[in-house]
């Protein structure tokens, strides 16, 4: 059975922060999941936050969005530090997960998170919504036809401006795991994981920190088995983008590998932009080809490819997601020893489902 042939997946929202508005709203049409539930600290924002979005149950408090049996599963959207403790109890609760990004705060919880998935037979799924963007499936087809060689090189860069830096913006704060590493940082090595398929075996990072303590920008070289590099920027001090270079053997690919995509010549109500993919095959001086794919919400995409694995009970596709975010999770933490160190740092080996 399909998830096109089943029931839609019920969700509940743990939370109202502005990236659950933008969730709620993005998917509100899918007919593959629906959103039934809210919950909040503060009663009055749930409840506003329900009317806002034709959501049946507001609830005031966590805990009692966890034992609403109406639910399936859980989309996640607290600040990066509690990511941990609230997966860990929605799947003690028996309840799918949806996180978002960056799924833990370091490999230690993300372990965590994971065996405890596994130990109530539940659905753990980093939620990097450019993954499921329909464009990510024709880099991931370019990538593995042979379209650029061998990989032997990859760049990306992912950056925007923070107002405030030294303000109340959970970006800025440390407790909440802030820091342009966590908040944009993972984003461009989840492009690396993906193109690379497996983690780096070492890293080497700098960093500038911001008056709160937080990275305001990151630099890392990443060392592969074989020979491969791979480097990436993050800031937040920088123009808002979001792009990537892979460099084959035989060609290269260009990507900005957006959240949210709309069609080239409109103007998406949601503010939405085109994201470029391009290709050049070959070792010279070729042409370079545009790669067009469907556009829409990553949220969207994020959402019913969630809903579809959780109907499957596809839990073989679980692992392989898991094994990436872990990938990424000790990347991470490698990184951020070494910009704090000054050395190269070795990335821990770790394998899904290992304990």
């Amino acid at each position: 059975m399909t998830a096109a042939a089943s029931p839609p997946l019920r969700i509940g929202i743990l939370g109202c922060a502005n990236i659950a508005r933008q969730f709620a709203r993005d998917v509100a049409q899918s007919p593959l999941v629906c959103i039934e539930s809210v919950a909040s600290r503060d009663a009055g924002k749930a409840q506003d936050f329900a009317a806002q979005f034709g959501i049946a149950r507001a609830h005031p408090s966590y805990e009692a969005l966890l034992a609403d049996e109406a639910v399936d599963a859980i989309y996640l959207p607290l600040p990066n530090s509690l990511h941990a403790q609230w997966a860990v109890a929605c799947a003690q609760h028996g309840k799918h997960v949806l996180c978002e990004k960056p799924l833990a705060t370091s490999l230690t919880e993300a372990r965590q998170m994971f065996d405890a998935a596994r130990a109530h037979g539940v659905v753990l799924l980093d939620a990097y919504p450019w993954w499921f963007q329909p464009q990510t499936a024709a880099l991931l087809d370019l990538l593995q036809g042979g379209a650029i060689g061998s990989v032997r090189a990859v760049q990306t860069s992912f950056g925007f401006t923070l107002s405030d830096p030294a303000g109340k913006n959970i970006r800025s704060m440390p407790g909440l795991g802030g820091g342009a590493l966590m908040d944009a940082g993972c984003y461009a090595l989840s492009l690396i994981r993906l193109v690379m398929g497996g983690a780096p075996r070492r890293a080497q990072a700098s960093w500038r920190l911001s008056p709160t303590g937080v990275d305001i920008a990151t630099s890392a070289t990443l060392q592969f088995e074989g020979g491969a590099v791979a480097q990436l920027h993050c800031a937040m001090d920088l123009a808002l983008h979001r792009h990537a270079t892979i460099v084959g053997s035989d060609g290269f690919i260009t990507t900005e590998y957006l959240n949210h995509t709309a069609e080239p010549g409109t103007a998406h109500a949601w503010g939405y932009q085109p994201s470029q993919l391009r290709v050049r095959r070959g070792s010279g001086n070729g042409a370079l080809e545009s790669v067009s794919s469907r556009a829409g919400s990553g949220f969207r995409f994020a959402a019913e490819a969630f809903a579809d694995v959780v109907s499957r009970r596809d839990f073989a596709a679980a692992e392989r997601a898991a094994q990436a975010s872990l990938d990424i999770a000790a990347t991470l933490d490698a990184i951020a020893a070494s910009a704090r160190s000054g050395t190269p740092v070795d990335v821990e080996v770790v394998y899904a489902g290992s304990g």
